[in-house]
């Protein structure tokens, strides 16, 4: 908590407000904030903030020094620091929030149990065809694992065995007293000596340095589903890092590769077919590269530009729902540029202009008409 931020402004009451006030804005601000529910960056941190604040306004002496000197009360003061000097382990926000709503938001339930391992996350970069195959493909991760050498014991084999903690007689808990809203109550904390665990270390692993963990490389198999998406995310179930509590989740995140030729439009394909305007009028053949391969399409005489042809069910399939969707065919006309027409090209043309009565420029235009252009500002 920095000197500059205000407790009354943290909990949004005013620095008269009445004990009520201040229990009904920590509640509001510690459900919105609390870790279980609230995974934002910055939540946690402002959920510590939120009950420093309150463990100091909802306590009449610790107020009054707040109000008068403008801090809380120091270790060496009366009351003690709310997160320190207690019972010697300090106090842990989330007791202050259980001592309220019992644990209701992800409750911990008094002394919490061994510590599950933490969840990785990784990217996979996926083609349209295994997408649309739903393959299993191969993921590169590295992951805390327990040491083979010490067998996730963490001390050194053939040395000395782990110790039993004689702060916490290996319960890995201490009891301390708090001051809350209704009195001094007991509480259970981590032990401070042996941080939790219950053992000390004498002798620790040369390998793992009495972690009882080791960062392994592995390649974790991850099978997609069919028509999968940028965006979404696989969970595979204990992939993550081990822990005395069980195994942390790897989570995917999906990437799609770029196509050479078609793009993706949810369950469809797109592809952008650039022809003749000749072609456009009197029909033809286009080659059109489909997932399968390329397969050739009739355009019919009189295409318009941007007119679509689809290809049904050529596309991925719906991730979900039945069916697929299809591979859609855009064309994309194109007029020639003046330097593109040959003589005979462009006699042809005003042949066929004259034909239809269209008025066009009999004459090309030369370097002099565009200069002249320029000059008059056309």
């Amino acid at each position: 908590m920095t000197a500059q931020t205000d407790y009354y402004d943290l909990l949004g009451v005013s620095r008269t407000a009445a004990p009520d006030e201040i229990k009904s804005a920590y509640r509001k601000l510690a459900l919105k904030f609390h870790p279980d529910r609230n995974k934002e960056a910055g939540a946690a941190e402002q959920f510590a903030r939120i009950n420093e604040a309150y463990a100091v306004l909802s306590d009449g002496e610790k107020r009054a020094h707040y109000d008068r000197f403008g801090s809380a009360p120091s270790n060496g003061m009366p009351g003690g620091d709310p997160f320190g000097g207690m019972g010697g382990g300090g106090i842990d926000p989330m007791d202050i929030f259980e001592q309220l709503f019992g644990g209701a938001v992800g409750g911990r339930g008094g002394r919490r149990g061994p510590a599950r391992g933490d969840d990785l996350e990784t990217e996979a970069h996926v083609t349209l065809l295994q997408a649309r195959a739903g393959d299993e493909i191969e993921v590169d991760v590295d992951r805390l694992t327990t040491c083979e050498h010490c067998q996730g014991n963490r001390s050194e084999p053939g040395g000395k065995p782990p110790k039993t903690c004689t702060t916490c007689k290996g319960a890995g808990a201490v009891r301390a007293q708090a001051r809350t809203i209704f009195g001094v109550v007991d509480t259970q904390q981590p032990c401070p000596t042996c941080r939790g665990e219950g053992v000390l270390i004498e002798d620790p692993c040369t390998v793992c340095r009495g972690r009882g963990r080791t960062l392994k490389a592995e390649t974790v198999k991850v099978k997609l589903p069919r028509g999968i998406d940028e965006g979404y995310r696989i969970r595979v179930s204990g992939m993550g890092n081990e822990g005395p509590g069980g195994n942390g989740d790897l989570y995917v995140h999906i990437e799609m590769e770029r196509h050479a030729e078609l793009r993706r439009e949810q369950e469809h394909l797109i592809y952008t077919s650039r022809i003749g305007f000749a072609k456009a009028a009197l029909g033809g053949q286009i080659t059109v590269p489909t997932l399968d391969g390329p397969q050739n399409v009739e355009v019919k005489a009189g295409t318009q530009h941007g007119e679509l042809y689809r290809l049904r069910g050529q596309g991925l399939p719906r991730l979900q729902g039945a069916g697929s969707g299809d591979l859609i065919v855009e064309y994309d006309v194109q007029v020639p540029k003046p330097a593109q027409l040959t003589p005979e090209a462009r006699e042809a043309l005003l042949a066929y202009a004259r034909a239809v009565g269209d008025e066009v420029n009999e004459r090309p235009e030369g370097f002099f008409d565009k200069v002249g252009k320029i000059f008059r500002g056309e």
